[in-house]
This record gives C-alpha cells, structure tokens and sequence, in this order.
C-alpha cells in the first residue's frame, strides 16, 4: 500500500503525491459500493508484479510497463478501499506488506532473467537488498515504538523510477541503458534510505534520553 508520509525531503514532489492520492481515494469510492475486499486487490496487485516480472524477463518492456501501472494503481487502491470502507484489519495490513515484498521481489527476479549474462546482475543484487532494507528498518523501528517514515526512496519512488525508466528506453529504444541507470540508482537511494531510517531511530534515541539528574 502507498500511502502519503510527509516526513522530510522525497523524490516525489508533495503536491504530486497529495493529488493522486485525492485522485484514487475518490476512485476507491467505488470499489467501496461494490465491496471489493481490498485484500483481494492486494492478491491482485501482487499478480500484477509476478507478470511485471515475466514481461521483463521474456523482454517485452512494453507489456511490462501496462503491469507496472497497475501494480501502482492497486497499490494505492487496496489501503484507500480497507480505510473508506472500513475495513482495516491486522491481517489485511500484514498481508499487503507481504505481498508488497514478493511483488518486489518478482520484478527484481525478471529484471535479472534479462540481465542475467551482465554485471548489473550485481547492482540488481544491491537495488532489491536496498528495497527489502527500507522496509525492514521501518517495521523494526515501529516495533519499537518509533515512527520512521522518513526517507527519500520510498516504494511509491521505486515504482516511478521503474515506470520511468521503461517510458525513456520505449521512446529512444535504449531500453537496457535506461534500466541500468534505474537499477543503480535503485541500488544507491534505496540503501541510503534504510540508513536514513536506521540514523532517525539513533538520533530519537539520543534526543529523548533522560538527562541525568
């Protein structure tokens, strides 16, 4: 689930983030009436990955990036659905970070089945570690006590640097330069932002430490 953590400086510009998710929290209305479950639209989000993950591997970006949409859309679908139709649930919040992380980890795997006679297999190595690190020092830090949604690349970043990166290698058929400039970046942020999070919890520490009497 993406939703908006207006904890410092992002990729994402605020206004962007604010606005699409106005955009889909109204959107979600009707999935709302319908009832949809919207652990069902996790379930689907996830499907949306693995085939992300199948079309980069069979190298057709194009097929590749529909699914990356949609695994966007329905990433921001199911929380809106769960909180305007009342429907948030312990299970339902663990199974969508779940699922989140096997999404991941699926479009990872069909980007390195394409790049898998280069070095950048060895970047792709880093951009998941990274991915699962940011998620990671989130749920730990919160298990804690300690809200850390901080962090310049964030899932919904992750998305668009992918989405972005498919766009520009479709329209100057560069495809594999593009990714690999994705891949890396991916590589570099995403670990940076897990240091982020691990600097906020010491830094919170520090700051409500007792002072000593």
């Amino acid at each position: 689930m993406i939703t908006y953590e207006n904890k410092g400086f992002r990729f994402l510009p605020t206004k962007l983030i604010i606005f699409t998710l106005q955009v889909f929290d109204k959107f979600s209305l009707v999935f709302v009436r319908l009832n949809i479950n919207p652990n069902f639209l996790s379930f689907l989000g996830l499907a949306a990955g693995i085939m992300v993950g199948v079309f980069f591997g069979w190298n057709k970006p194009l097929w590749a990036l529909v699914f990356l949409f949609f695994c966007g859309m329905l990433d921001i679908l199911d929380g809106k659905v769960a909180t305007n139709g009342n429907r948030r649930t312990l299970f339902g919040a663990m199974f969508d970070s779940s699922v989140d992380r096997y999404s991941e980890f699926a479009i990872y795997l069909g980007l390195g089945f394409h790049f898998r006679n280069h070095w950048i297999l060895w970047g792709l190595a880093f951009a998941f570690l990274g991915s699962t690190m940011v998620s990671y020092t989130r749920a730990r830090s919160e298990s804690l006590g300690i809200d850390c949604r901080v962090g310049v690349m964030q899932r919904a970043e992750r998305l668009v640097l992918l989405i972005l990166g498919t766009i520009i290698g479709l329209i100057f058929h560069r495809f594999d330069l593009a990714m690999i400039i994705v891949i890396l970046i991916l590589a570099a942020v995403s670990n940076f932002t897990a240091f982020q999070r691990i600097f906020h919890v010491y830094r919170f520490e520090q700051k409500n430490k007792k002072s000593p009497l």
